[in-house]
């Protein structure tokens, strides 16, 4: 079974959706059968232990069950961690310009949230894992969102080492590394040091089970079943077929690395064709681009306004003056590089100056 090309763009009018790194590849076929299979009992209720998908997770990474535990997404993950891990009576921290859900479930616990300032559009790790000492639990994202970079294993050894010294929960979202190539480094390679660690995964961008609302947990025993045990307060949460379509995506290896492989070859042909404009992008191990622009905010405003192609204006995450930009279908990818030299020419382009403001 092979993954075909990217369907075509929606015809020009139509909104090109290149803002939330969704896949153009879309499931598994298999997991697409397992889905639908699993509507037909609809009128019976989910496991409540998410068994199937944990124990299928648990078997691929090489851990014991007791270190996995199935959520409704990643973000029920990042609540979770914020609810029961580490000293609730100190704030979490987590690096400045990255996902907001780490802050914004950090403050709706009331444990507060100190962000680490970012070193130039990287993580700031150093002064993370100095922090560590008088936090209660870090949040770091690994590849990075949204400029798309991923951490050395130099970074990665700091982390971890301060987190065991500390015992301060070290929570890593993981949600992009399946894009990465071989070799990057990631949490599973320090399960055994004993330090309170946790990776975030998602089913949601390289399986393409975004609509479904599935990830999961694997970390330090201890941790995995504080979080089992909060999430008891809703233990429906993982629906049917989210949780059959995530065992059968985990068994189609053969798709998860054909969508690697065309993905990488895809994104490095938009980053050349974004150079052949004279636009600069960010390294990103990811399937997005963190691109340069004057004015994100407004060319994030005149996109949609103007030419209906949803992007991502980074300055919400607190690095302004870059577009999250997925790396989408051809078609649109094409339209996306001609509307964005409309509205946020390259300085010394002769082209017309951004409308609306």
């Amino acid at each position: 079974m092979t993954v075909a090309a990217p369907p075509p763009a929606a015809p020009p009018g139509l909104v090109a959706r290149l803002h939330l790194s969704e896949s153009p590849y879309g499931p598994s076929p298999l997991a697409l059968a397992a889905a639908h299979e699993a509507v037909d009992a609809t009128g019976t209720y989910p496991d409540p232990t998410r068994s199937a998908p944990a124990r299928a997770v648990a078997e691929l990474l090489g851990v014991a069950a007791e270190q996995v535990v199935v959520a409704n997404g990643s973000d029920e993950l990042v609540l979770l961690s914020a609810l029961a891990l580490g000293d609730r009576s100190r704030p979490g921290i987590t690096t400045a310009g990255t996902f907001p859900g780490y802050r914004i479930c950090l403050e709706n616990v009331r444990r507060g949230c100190r962000e680490v300032p970012l070193a130039g559009t990287r993580p700031g790790t150093a002064a993370l894992a100095d922090a560590l000492a008088d936090a209660g639990i870090a949040y770091v994202c690994n590849p990075h969102n949204p400029t798309g970079g991923a951490l050395t294993r130099a970074e990665f050894d700091r982390l971890v080492d301060r987190s065991a010294t500390t015992r301060t929960p070290l929570v890593v979202d993981e949600a992009y590394l399946d894009f990465a190539p071989p070799g990057t480094p990631g949490l599973l390679d320090y399960l055994d040091t004993g330090a309170p660690v946790v990776a975030l995964r998602t089913f949601s961008k390289a399986h393409g089970l975004a609509g479904l609302r599935v990830g999961y947990a694997v970390g330090e025993a201890g941790a995995i079943a504080r979080l089992r045990a909060v999430q008891g307060t809703m233990p429906f949460s993982v629906n049917r077929a989210a949780q059959a379509a995530a065992v059968a995506s985990l068994a189609d290896r053969g798709h998860l690395d054909r969508v690697r492989r065309a993905n990488a070859a895809a994104r490095e042909e938009f980053r050349a064709a974004l150079a052949a404009r004279g636009r600069r992008a960010l390294p990103s191990v990811t399937n997005f681009l963190a691109v340069t622009v004057e004015d994100s905010a407004a060319a994030e405003l005149l996109l949609e306004r103007d030419h209906g192609i949803l992007v991502r204006d980074a300055g919400r995450f607190g690095l302004p003056g870059h577009l999250r930009i997925s790396v989408g279908r051809p078609g649109e990818l094409a339209r996306l590089l001609d509307a964005l030299d409309a509205v946020a020419p390259v300085r010394g382009d002769r082209g017309p100056a951004p409308s609306g403001t």
